[in-house]
């Protein structure tokens, strides 16, 4: 009997948050007897100032076949992340040149993906991209990346149907699109997370105590605004601290406009008093312990800021979340979701309403997430295993045709 060559796939990875995600998918493709994978870690992974978060994958593991470093220069906002993808493509073909890959899994809408997209697919490399059709129209660059990766891309793994109609809409291939859920989603149904006793001792946390687990990413195209929008949101936790909340503070990814974030939050962790803490990474499996504490009614958590993480995974746990400014703007959202703006007060209000207002705990409790059910990772290998590789893969049509019916274009 034949043995059916086991397929290798790249999985591509750049920053801690997007590892997160597709630490369920690296385990079902590892899991697959037709499957290998070649884990390619870059960008803020491998930069200390942002955790090494590299140490992390390898604790978790896995095997890492390629480091790709991304330059991200910091004092250029303006031409920092166009020479990242620069750099980031040409890293990325010469590690692909010697991995060799069937197929190659790429995340989300940050600039180092993209650069990996670009050079898989400009190798002729059948590329699939995970979570693309979302929305996010507060003023980053992330929708247009995403779209972008979406039309070069071979293979589609989304997260909801809205999406999967959105990627659709872009004239791709009805075969070559799979709603799948989102992939955190796994990990949380199958409590893949730290438990509280450990938690608490870690962290020296107070289940008396109300907790605010907080992260504020910079908006890329208002990058040199960066400093000036976390400081309110830093003020807002500085009052919630000295009345007695609880605050876990981490880093942001490292988009244009992090080291000013970064430099805010050192003073406030400095200046602030001893309910607060600061650490560059929690690490996938604390963060998620930590949401999780707001399954239990003897504690009070809110999360904050303006991670994806908050619209996505925290309905998982029940978790009220405040989502400040315009960075997760249009993105579907569960009602665990309160919007807040860049004022201090504003902050403060709807922290305050996640952790003491016992009718809108409620509803955070038992709302349905809209992103899954948590089998996202067996789903995307199961089409990994199974598509069909060659030119039928490679050769994407375009499914609209461009008619015009009265004047209009159909």
């Amino acid at each position: 009997m034949t043995r059916t060559p086991t397929r290798i796939i790249a999985v591509f990875t750049g920053n801690r948050a997007e590892y997160g995600l597709q630490y369920p998918i690296l385990k079902a493709i590892q899991a697959h007897p037709g499957l290998d994978y070649r884990l390619i870690v870059s960008g803020a992974h491998l930069d200390p100032d942002f955790g090494r978060t590299r140490d992390e994958i390898a604790a978790d593991g896995f095997d890492i076949h390629a480091e790709v470093k991304i330059d991200m220069a910091a004092d250029d906002l303006g031409a920092a992340t166009a020479n990242a993808i620069g750099s980031g493509v040409q890293s990325m073909a010469a590690a692909l040149s010697r991995l060799k890959p069937d197929l190659l899994v790429v995340y989300a809408d940050r600039f180092e993906g993209f650069a990996a997209v670009i050079a898989g697919t400009q190798m002729n490399i059948p590329t699939a991209h995970i979570e693309g059709g979302d929305i996010t129209e507060g003023g980053a660059l992330d929708d247009s990346v995403r779209h972008a990766m979406t039309k070069l891309a071979h293979l589609h793994f989304t997260t909801n149907q809205q999406a999967s109609n959105r990627v659709l809409a872009m004239g791709e291939e009805d075969w070559r699109v799979h709603t799948v859920g989102f992939p955190a989603i796994d990990l949380i149904a199958a409590g893949n997370y730290a438990k509280q006793a450990d938690l608490v001792g870690r962290y020296g946390l107070n289940p008396a105590k109300p907790l605010v687990v907080f992260t504020q990413h910079s908006v890329t195209q208002e990058a040199e605004q960066a400093a000036s929008q976390i400081r309110p949101a830093l003020a807002a936790l500085g009052a919630l601290a000295d009345d007695g909340v609880q605050v876990i503070v981490t880093y942001p990814n490292n988009d244009s406009g992090a080291r000013a974030i970064v430099a805010e939050i050192d003073r406030f962790g400095v200046s602030a008093g001893p309910l607060v803490q600061v650490h560059p990474s929690l690490g996938r499996a604390n963060y998620h312990g930590l949401l999780a504490l707001a399954r239990d009614p003897a504690w009070r958590v809110c999360c904050a800021g303006n991670s994806s993480s908050g619209i996505k995974e925290t309905p998982a746990f029940g978790c009220p979340t405040v989502n400040i400014g315009t960075r997760q703007q249009g993105r579907l959202r569960a009602e665990n979701v309160i919007d807040a703006g860049y004022e201090a007060d504003d902050i403060e209000g709807a922290i305050r309403r996640c952790l003491f207002d016992a009718d809108f705990r409620a509803v955070s409790a038992a709302y349905e997430n809209p992103y899954g059910v948590g089998d996202a990772g067996v789903k995307v290998a199961e089409v990994l295993a199974g598509v069909p590789l060659g030119q039928a893969l490679i050769r994407k049509r375009m499914t609209l045709q461009g008619e015009a019916r009265d004047g209009w274009y159909r």
